[in-house]
């Protein structure tokens, strides 16, 4: 491939990264288009680019806990996540802890890591990095350490108890790191931790190498998907199905995470918003039915 060549996909790239960034996060719904311009343009791409070649294991942490269960938002794009991985020949395990990683583990690859053990979480993480040698590890909607230690949900509630600690895989992780949240109190948030005082959150210090911020979590992994299946032309974002998947795991106990309810939402939104986003992903991409 000639110089100019390779440049101009480059920029056909960055420019495609451009638009998908500003999809998850036109309607705005917690303040992500604020925090956008925090971040070099061009995270999803560096994301996605992580992920590109992965063959092996790949962590994709989620599950943030919503009274005695988990919600919606998380687990959705990482089971979206986990399948498209898997589809190009990788092969992804969710990390959570209970409920969601019994509900899961079922039909998923899943390493359970202990709720509220926090004594232990440097040393759980690193026999699971030692143990499997992942090649990439991501949180998709993860409760993140505020700079206290202790967890917080959107409400300001302490949720340390129930929560299981995902940051020390983040890191002391020894490969690339990506994570997405929607809120500020998330794994990953710390890399623009200067932002969050616009937010009324408790905000998470963790930070990541690659950081996507979305309006809801899920469509955050979407993003990823969008470039993976540009460069294996495939249309992964097609196979995605958000009713099905949220279907599933409201069958397994699952809530949304605004209204506390077991409905088939995610953060209080239809699923027709994810299809609407799925649909403005793939039209960005150049799939057509």
């Amino acid at each position: 491939m000639r110089a100019t060549d390779a440049m101009n996909n480059i920029n056909s790239d960055l420019a495609l990264s451009r638009t998908i960034e500003d999809i998850l996060v036109a309607r705005n719904l917690r303040g992500m288009k604020t925090l956008q311009p925090h971040l070099e343009p061009g995270y999803c791409l560096r994301a996605a680019q992580i992920l590109r070649n992965c063959k092996g294991h790949v962590f994709i942490g989620t599950g943030f806990p919503v009274v005695e269960t988990f919600e919606t938002d998380g687990p959705v794009g990482t089971i979206a996540l986990y399948d498209a991985l898997e589809a190009l020949g990788a092969t992804p395990i969710i990390v959570c802890g209970r409920p969601i990683s019994e509900a899961l583990a079922k039909q998923y690859r899943v390493h359970e890591i202990r709720v509220g053990d926090h004594d232990q979480r440097e040393h759980e993480a690193l026999m699971a990095l030692y143990e499997y040698l992942p090649e990439a590890v991501v949180s998709i909607e993860r409760p993140g350490q505020a700079a206290d230690g202790c967890y917080y949900n959107m409400r300001g509630e302490d949720i340390s108890p129930r929560t299981a600690c995902f940051d020390s895989f983040i890191d002391m992780a020894r490969c690339p790191t990506i994570a997405v949240g929607d809120g500020g109190n998330e794994i990953g948030m710390g890399k623009v931790g200067g932002a969050l005082k616009e937010l009324n959150i408790v905000p998470a210090a963790t930070t990541c190498d690659e950081l996507i911020v979305a309006d809801v979590s899920n469509w955050g992994a979407y993003g990823i998907i969008s470039f993976l299946s540009v460069w294996n032309e495939r249309d992964l974002l097609k196979e995605i199905n958000p009713l099905k998947i949220l279907e599933y795991i409201s069958d397994l106990g699952s809530v949304d995470g605004v209204t506390r309810i077991n409905q088939l939402t995610e953060d209080g939104l239809p699923v027709t918003e994810g299809e609407s986003v799925l649909h403005e992903l793939r039209e960005a991409c150049g799939f057509t039915d």
